[in-house]
Formats: structure tokens, sequence, C-alpha cells
């Protein structure tokens, strides 16, 4: 085992710009979902929290909308994953490229890797539940 997995985190709808208030729209009216806490990140978008947790996330990071149907945005599943340390450590033994970045302003650290089909999975472990202490974040 590389990566001890317990639980959906969220998902990322990629889009252009110009479709985030239409998904806005619909998280919010047709699932319930609410707009939260959205750390400052390169491309616009929103969080969206049901029971306090941000379980869908809203990524303007494409250019052009995408083709309808068969999962049309779909970046990435995010995955709450234990064991930092010992994951990236595996990671490396078995030759598996990934990457990784501290989520600043949060206690989060992401580590990216692809399955084999090439769906992108980030697994995120809580630094304060690792007793790992965060990086400073540069100014």
């Amino acid at each position: 085992m590389i990566a001890n997995v317990s639980t959906l985190h969220h998902f990322t709808v990629g889009c252009a710009p110009a479709d985030l208030p239409v998904l806005l729209a619909f998280y919010t009216r047709t699932l319930g979902l609410t707009e939260g806490y959205r750390p400052d990140l390169r491309n616009p978008g929103y969080w969206l929290y049901a029971g306090g947790h941000a379980l869908v996330h809203l990524n303007a990071l494409l250019k052009e909308t995408p083709a309808r149907g068969g999962g049309g945005g779909l970046d990435h599943i995010a995955l709450v994953a234990h064991g930092l340390v010992s994951t990236r450590a595996s990671l490396q033994a078995e030759g598996i490229p990934f990457e990784e970045s501290p989520l600043k302003g949060t206690h989060l650290h992401q580590v990216f890797v692809k399955d084999p089909l090439g769906l992108k999975l980030e697994l995120n472990f809580d630094l304060d539940a690792e007793g790992l202490l965060a990086a400073p974040s540069s100014p």
C-alpha cells in the first residue's frame, strides 16, 4: 500500500471563466451547496460546501467551455489521505511520478499523481493530523 486513503475530499470541475456563473447557480440551487472560503488561487473559481466541507471546487482553468457529456470538465478527484512521509517514500520507490504542493492558507499538503489512464488524483494530507509543521510560506 502506497497511500492510506479514507474518503473523498472533493472533486474539481474545470471550466472557462464565462462558465462560472451558470455552474455556481447549478451547484447552489440544484444541489443546495453553499459558497464558502476559498484560498487565493491562480485561477478564479468557487469552493462549494456541504455540511461544512468544501465538496465541489469550480475552477476556471480552461480557455473554452469543455465539450458537453462524458465528464466534461472533470479535472481531478481529491481524496483524504494519511501518511505523507511514507506515501512520498513509497511513490519514489515505485518510480511513480508525483507533484507536491502545500495549500497556502490551510493545513493541507497536496500530492498529485495520475492513474494509468491519466486521471489526476489529488491526495490531501492534513499536516496537523500528521504531526508535521507546514513550511513557512514565501512572501
